[in-house]
């Protein structure tokens, strides 16, 4: 058979196999058994925001309501499910197991990478190579090449970590592999960290603090000037009132960032999460794979506008311009 004649074959048994699945999913899903009056595939979808502790075992069966006494189950009603994690306790929870995943992934590549490099690059080194280069030539694009190699590591990690983050939390596993009572999953073992409030923060900080020490590495003590313009009204000059107001605006603003840094990643990413789990719910298998692209695309848009714009705050901070 020529090959185009199979290639043709092949993909018009794809395309009925997937609007088979298509149909499928439409009717054993929550719309199809709603018309038609079938059994549902799947149970009805939990969403909780907060993340659920895994280790240690104790504060796990607490917060989920697992504890057993005198071989019963205590506090199986919904709200135990939700039970968060109060300030002062400590546990290891699902969304910081996913972080570690995710750091031990991107560890695992470079070193890879690195110890098989050959001046002829293989396509895993050439991959590996491609992205560091696409990362970096961004930077170079907005600081210029001598600050983006100086500020390359922190901004490259803030990336990938965002990226991949979110790309390894589409991997089927995340939603299968959890701590199951009556058959139920009561607890996933991994989710995007990127759905933890804490994990955008922390990002948020790292990105505050990182701008804020080239700032005055690049400017000295005269970077506080665009936030304390206070000279004008020493010398007993009313204009001076604006330009502390404006003083005044530079520091809030550059407070605020934190803020919009945090809820913007966290947001888009339990967003995307929670529509991926209502598609499955609703129309399952096929259905599913156009929000997964959706989500990569999700993720990468993310991971470039987090870097970028703390490339583009590190170009205000280390500006000597006066503003």
């Amino acid at each position: 058979m020529p090959t185009g004649a199979l290639a043709k074959k092949l993909l018009l048994v794809t395309g009925v196999g997937l609007v088979v699945l298509l149909l499928v999913g439409f009717i054993f899903g929550a719309v199809g058994s709603a018309m038609l009056g079938t059994d549902q595939f799947l149970d009805k979808p939990e969403i909780h925001l907060p993340p659920q502790p895994i280790f240690p075992a104790d504060v796990r069966d607490e917060h989920l309501g697992l504890l057993q006494i005198d071989g019963e189950h205590h506090g199986e009603d919904a709200e135990a499910h939700f039970t968060p994690l109060g300030a002062t306790e400590i546990a290891v929870t699902n969304t910081l197991l996913s972080s570690w995943f995710t750091t031990v992934v991107l560890i695992l590549i470079f070193v890879t990478a690195a110890r098989r490099r050959s001046v002829i690059p293989g396509r895993f080194q050439g991959f590996v190579e491609t992205m560091i280069e696409g990362v970096l030539g961004f930077a170079s694009s907005v600081l210029g090449p001598e600050m983006a190699r100086k500020t390359f590591p922190v901004v490259a990690t803030i990336f990938f970590f965002v990226l991949f983050n979110a790309w390894l939390a589409l991997l089927p596993f995340y939603q299968f592999l959890g701590f199951t009572q009556d058959g139920e999953i009561k607890a996933h073992f991994l989710r995007s960290a990127g759905t933890d409030i804490n994990m955008p923060l922390a990002l948020a900080l790292i990105s505050f603090v990182f701008v804020e020490y080239w700032g005055f590495r690049a400017r000295g003590f005269s970077y506080l000037k665009k936030f304390f313009q206070l000279g004008k009204i020493f010398r007993g000059k009313p204009s001076g009132l604006i330009d502390a107001f404006v003083g005044f605006l530079e520091l809030t603003s550059e407070l605020v960032r934190v803020v919009s840094f945090t809820f913007r990643l966290f947001g888009n990413m339990t967003a995307g999460e929670i529509l991926v789990v209502m598609i499955t719910f609703l129309v399952p298998f096929v259905a599913t794979q156009f929000v997964f692209g959706l989500e990569l695309l999700v993720g990468l848009i993310q991971a470039v506008i987090f870097a970028g714009l703390t490339l583009v705050f590190l170009s205000v901070a280390t500006s000597h311009e006066e503003h």
